[in-house]
């Protein structure tokens, strides 16, 4: 029986954090129903974490300042068979993950990519939409994968993901998942997604240096060598 005969799947999700107050309310209120949220404060100063701690999430503290580090601290706080990432800032709806949860229980596909679909202007610089079209071409080069977008928001099952062995804790982890993905032999996909204009500043593609530096983070995964795949890390049959 498929999940979606029976019930949705249930799983974790992980919610990034650093100075996200204004966004926190509207985020949390969107996560599916029976799931949990792991926000994930980076050093937050404007009482983000009391704020998520008010709304039922469960914070973690992550001292170590990057993406990565917030999210692979993330994810070592999971239980769930299922972990779901997205960004903090309300340009995503949490609520969309419950559907792509249900394609990865299934077994339709072992890592599932939001492709971001901008709503409105100034939901996605210019600058950061060209840095993510030119590591998407790199990363088809690099892999084979025809995706076009390396958004954040994704899931997969948790013990497949800590078996990847992940070690980038800035920009360039979730380029390094899905690389690293690619050499284990899973099915990588993605789905549309609609993308909002975010709460606040961003502290990433927010300005053409964050963009410079996110895209230097991910040259720098790209010419890693290929990881060798191992029993552990294979998904499908």
């Amino acid at each position: 029986m498929t999940p979606s005969a029976s019930r949705p799947p249930l799983a974790d999700l992980v919610l990034p954090c650093l100075d996200e107050a204004e966004a926190l309310p509207w985020v949390l209120a969107r996560v599916p129903a029976g799931w949990r949220a792991i926000v994930v404060d980076n050093g937050s100063t404007d009482g983000s974490a009391d704020i998520a701690r008010s709304l039922g999430a469960t914070v973690v503290h992550e001292t170590r300042r990057g993406f990565g580090a917030a999210c692979h601290a993330g994810l070592l706080a999971a239980r769930a068979e299922l972990v779901c990432f997205c960004d903090c800032d309300a340009s995503m709806d949490p609520g969309l993950l419950a559907p792509m949860a249900e394609r990865v229980a299934s077994g339709e596909t072992d890592l599932l990519l939001g492709r971001r679909r901008p709503q409105g202007p100034g939901a996605w610089p210019a600058h950061a939409r060209a840095g993510n079209l030119a590591l998407s071409r790199m990363l088809r080069r690099r892999t084979g994968l025809r995706l076009h977008d390396l958004g954040p928001m994704r899931v997969a099952r948790r013990e497949a993901l800590l078996a990847l062995g992940l070690t980038d804790r800035r920009s360039g982890y979730p380029l390094q998942m899905v690389v690293r993905a690619a050499d284990a032999g899973w099915r990588v996909t993605e789905t549309d997604i609609p993308y909002l204009p975010r709460a606040g500043k961003s502290k990433v593609t927010g300005t053409w240096r964050g963009t410079w530096h996110a895209v230097r983070d991910m040259r720098r995964v790209l010419a890693e060598p290929p990881v060798r795949p191992t029993p552990a890390e294979g998904i499908s049959a």
